[in-house]
């Protein structure tokens, strides 16, 4: 029989990642990150001016961070805890969208921390490379984490029998992203959504069907 899968994103559910990349730009770049709603592009606005930065600056400001600053990320708490007790049940693989070229680059990050799992660098909605995922697998039974609505909107279309938890663990931001209508399940505190992960391994059935809209 084979094991339980467990999907998850990195940013935000494994690692901070809004707050040291604020203090970065901040630093470096001259640009204020302030998020008052869910759009992180339009959180980031030049100090001296106010204005918004470009929809085209947001990316270069990002790789400079993944590709040099991860050593500014540290651990959500309980989240690697919570991993280990998880990692008894299950196998984990991380789906983290900074790209392939920097897949080594989070392998290392965690692997500092003590967490060794596959790590995927993906782009784009993480339905299809899910799908994927439980193909190549084919577990009992699996779940889903991320800390984005879309994510789980297209998992849902892709592999609507993967349970779907919405997780933000940064307190920074998490009262400002609504819960996502996709995900089965909200839980911000990782000892909470530990207990929710393992139960659904124990019962061991697939997520139901979304319904019709």
């Amino acid at each position: 029989m084979t094991r339980p899968l467990v999907i998850t994103d990195c940013d935000e559910v494994l690692m901070h990642m809004v707050v040291p990349f604020a203090e970065w730009v901040d630093a470096e770049h001259g640009v204020l990150f302030r998020m008052e709603d869910a759009s992180f592009a339009g959180a980031l606005k030049r100090k001296e001016c106010g204005t918004p930065l470009e929809a085209a600056e947001v990316w270069p400001l990002l790789d400079g961070f993944f590709r040099a600053e991860m050593s500014r990320q540290h651990p959500i708490p309980g989240a690697l805890a919570a991993m280990a007790a998880i990692a008894e049940q299950a196998d984990i693989v991380v789906l983290t969208n900074v790209g392939p070229e920097h897949q080594q680059g989070r392998i290392d990050q965690l692997a500092a921390h003590g967490f060794h799992a596959p790590v995927i660098g993906s782009r784009g909605g993480k339905g299809e490379p899910v799908r994927r995922l439980i193909e190549e697998y084919r577990p009992s039974v699996a779940v889903f984490i991320d800390d984005l609505a879309g994510h789980h909107q297209s998992v849902a279309i892709e592999a609507p029998g993967v349970w779907r938890l919405h997780l933000v663990g940064e307190p920074a931001i998490a009262d400002k992203i609504a819960p996502a209508k996709h995900a089965h399940a909200r839980i911000d505190d990782w000892k909470e959504a530990q207990g929710w992960i393992l139960a659904r391994l124990a019962e061991n059935i697939p997520a139901p069907a979304p319904e019709p809209v």
